[in-house]
């Protein structure tokens, strides 16, 4: 009884040796095929990221992966620090690494005349007198904000927008373009493209309609980043002066 208990003890020694040689050689063998590289902390995609989001509405998206430095890609984000502010110019898929040459500062894009369309957002445009457009301050990537003023019956003053990402800005008969070309002739018409989703394009189109009536209004104005839209209300003759 004693030898069959001895030899059970030395079977379960045994066998937590086998395991720890086991474990020890497996790490080594890792680190010689890594050539004793160091692992580094990089971000990579976990969900579908779509051109256009700012990194900060898409942490939920990424996560820390540790890699061999080697296997780091060129610009490789390791901080997210390193596209602060940025947005992402092209669709990013679920197991590639954040790359900071993915990602542009939303005023050069606009510079460009590139600025992708948020998803599950559509493309509408408006054509607004140039005082009703910020005196053609707006450009492609601006935020604003829209006003409707309808002259109805129950004349009401609101905003029923706010930080509406306009996607194109093109003269119409509204501004005068900045340009040292001598030809260039100021217009009175500025042509906006916004980027809205589908209920709130209805709501844009009704107003747009009574503006050929001669009933209603829409005028836009230019937020920045910290607007602060609070207190917004119906305004009419009954509390203009309240």
């Amino acid at each position: 009884m004693r030898i069959r208990i001895i030899g059970a003890l030395v079977a379960l020694v045994l066998a937590v040796v086998g395991g720890v040689v086991l474990f020890l050689y497996v790490s080594s063998a890792e680190q010689r095929a890594l050539g004793g590289a160091a692992l580094v902390e990089v971000y990579v995609v976990t969900e579908p990221i779509p051109a256009g989001s700012d990194v900060a509405t898409v942490t939920d998206r990424i996560e820390v992966d540790k890699l061999p430095a080697m296997a780091v890609l060129d610009g490789g984000v390791t901080d997210l620090n390193q596209i602060e502010g940025l947005v992402a110019t092209t669709d990013l898929i679920p197991g590639e690494q954040l790359i900071r040459a993915r990602f542009e500062d939303p005023d050069v894009l606009a510079a460009r005349g590139d600025v992708p369309v948020p998803d599950g957002l559509q493309e509408i445009s408006i054509a607004l007198p140039v005082q009703r457009v910020v005196g053609g301050a707006v450009l492609p990537g601006s935020k604003v904000g829209i006003v409707i003023s309808a002259n109805t019956p129950d004349a009401t003053t609101q905003f029923v927008f706010n930080e509406v990402l306009v996607t194109r800005v093109a003269g119409g008969s509204s501004f005068v373009p900045e340009s040292d070309e001598e030809e260039s002739a100021p217009v009175s018409e500025i042509m906006v493209t916004l980027a809205l989703a589908t209920p709130d394009i209805e709501k844009l189109v009704w107003a747009a309609e009574l503006i050929e009536e001669g009933t209603a209004g829409i005028w836009l104005t230019l937020q920045p980043d910290a607007v602060d839209t609070s207190g917004s209300r119906p305004v009419n003759g009954a509390n203009i002066y309240l």
